[in-house]
């Protein structure tokens, strides 16, 4: 299930969603004119490396992703999800959010592999808990999507419904990986995501503005 746009019109321009995605694309690009051996050295000097641990990488690794369909993919996410939120906790408030979001999430993926020696990248640990955070503050919103399955169709699908069924589909695999013992393999972090999307329903109730705001939804003909 590919998520187009949610039904809520943000009241306030997005500024601190259009910088983090604006910060990530230089980021990409900055990684697309790097020689190969210079981009892994990079990779493993600012992405989290459990085994060679680095404070500073928590922050850093959330701005690095390696591939287009990566970047691209956390980034239409973000932009779907994170308007609405950073309406609702404010624009200072949710650029320590969306951090604290990625920092957990990275540690999450520590705990669950910490003698790995690959690098960790990606914002979507940070993007999972912005939509942990949409999941709390807007169950019964609509998200047009697109099903790509036999016959393609877009439907409108209650937002915590297809959070729900994302943050499950999460859990199951980093459960899965747990078992197995697969994670030095590299691959998806599921196990971040999980970190992230709690840390984003709990976190929510700490950075959301006290004011209880309404919102209208759209139809879509």
């Amino acid at each position: 299930m590919i998520p187009l746009r949610d039904v809520i019109p943000s009241r306030t321009t997005p500024y601190i969603t259009v910088t983090i995605i604006v910060l990530n694309a230089i980021a990409w690009f900055f990684e697309l004119s790097m020689g190969e051996r210079q981009l892994t050295e990079f990779l493993y000097f600012y992405g989290v490396v459990p085994a060679a641990f680095s404070w500073p990488t928590l922050i850093t690794s959330m701005f690095l992703h390696g591939s287009w369909s990566h970047v691209i993919g956390n980034m239409w996410y973000l932009w779907i999800f994170g308007d609405n939120v950073e309406d609702r906790l404010g624009h200072g408030r949710f650029i320590v959010f969306y951090l604290l979001c990625g920092m957990a999430a990275a540690i999450g993926q520590i705990v669950m592999d910490p003698s790995s020696e690959l690098p960790t990248i990606g914002a979507s640990g940070a993007i999972a808990g912005v939509m942990g955070a949409y999941f709390v503050l807007y169950p019964q919103s609509r998200v047009l999507t697109l099903i790509p399955w036999i016959f393609i169709q877009i439907v409108e699908i209650p937002a915590i419904v297809l959070l729900g069924f994302w943050f499950l589909m999460q859990f199951l695999s980093a459960g899965a990986i747990a078992v197995t013992a697969s994670t030095h393999g590299g691959g998806v972090a599921f196990a971040a995501h999980v970190a992230g999307f709690v840390v984003g329903m709990v976190g929510v109730f700490v950075f959301r503005k006290p004011q209880v705001d309404r919102w209208d939804p759209i139809d879509y003909y």
